[in-house]
């Protein structure tokens, strides 16, 4: 694929339009992957036809990450008030989603991954203090990170979902190296906080590996066979949400630096 192939394949980059709800379907499990900018007026989710559902988690679960200003969620009429970084577990069965802003000058940016699910668990809220938190990574390598785990197992009961975000400490740029695959689930990366920097974004197979330039508020979804990993031009945050066989973590397949190319 040339590069352009590449982005227009694997890449999502109309996310985050003020005053509406954007959602795309990705085939690979099915995930949905989507945002929500609230102004004055709030915006109501609705099941897309090619979900073939009466609304829209009918038969799946939704993770959602506030990387604006302080906002709102109601689900069917009870309301979350989310803060920046504040993540809400949506569960399958609720019949209504309604985003909404505490101000219309400082929205929130709600970003929101979907995957099917086959039994329904309570929504909650995650707040940002109340996510596991992981140290990771080694200045000499320029991979010093927080990784916080917000929708996983001991917080939050799920199907296949798993979701969090990382951040890059100052002085950092690479947010895995050597780099992983997972052929058990497929994970999406949303890169925020990075203008004006940019983030170079490894994908592919292992010994075939590609690249794409990845702008603030875009998003890239991995296939279980694509490899994934980034280097920015300077420190960033990403969202990253996984859903496939199981909800473990730390089940990925590392690799060697000797194995890529």
């Amino acid at each position: 694929m040339t590069a352009r192939e590449i982005r227009d394949t694997f890449v999502i980059n109309d996310l985050f339009r003020p005053g509406e709800v954007v959602v795309t379907y990705v085939e690979v499990d099915r995930a949905v992957v989507g945002s929500a900018v609230p102004l004055e007026a709030p915006l109501t989710l609705v099941a897309d036809r090619r979900l073939a559902a009466r609304y829209f988690c009918e038969r799946r679960e939704i993770g959602v990450v506030n990387i604006g200003a302080p906002g709102w969620i109601s689900l069917d009429g009870r309301r979350y008030g989310l803060a920046r970084l504040d993540s809400l577990y949506i569960g399958r069965g609720v019949e209504q989603v309604v985003f909404g802003s505490d101000s219309a000058e400082a929205p929130p940016k709600f970003y929101f991954v979907s995957y099917p699910a086959h039994a329904a668990h309570p929504s909650r809220l995650v707040r940002q203090q109340e996510a596991r938190v992981i140290q990771a990574g080694e200045q000499k390598t320029a991979n010093r990170r927080v990784i916080r785990q917000s929708i996983r197992p001991g917080i939050v009961t799920t199907c296949q979902l798993v979701m969090g975000f990382t951040e890059l400490e100052v002085g950092n740029v690479w947010n895995t190296m050597p780099p992983h695959t997972h052929g058990r689930r497929s994970e999406i990366y949303m890169y925020f906080d990075a203008a004006p920097a940019r983030v170079m974004h490894i994908m592919g197979e292992p010994s075939e590996p590609r690249t794409v330039f990845m702008d603030d508020g875009e998003a890239v979804f991995s296939p279980s066979w694509s490899m994934h990993s980034g280097v920015g031009t300077a420190d960033y945050r990403f969202v990253w949400s996984m859903g496939g066989e199981n909800l473990e973590f730390d089940d990925m397949d590392v690799l060697q630096l000797a194995e890529l190319g």
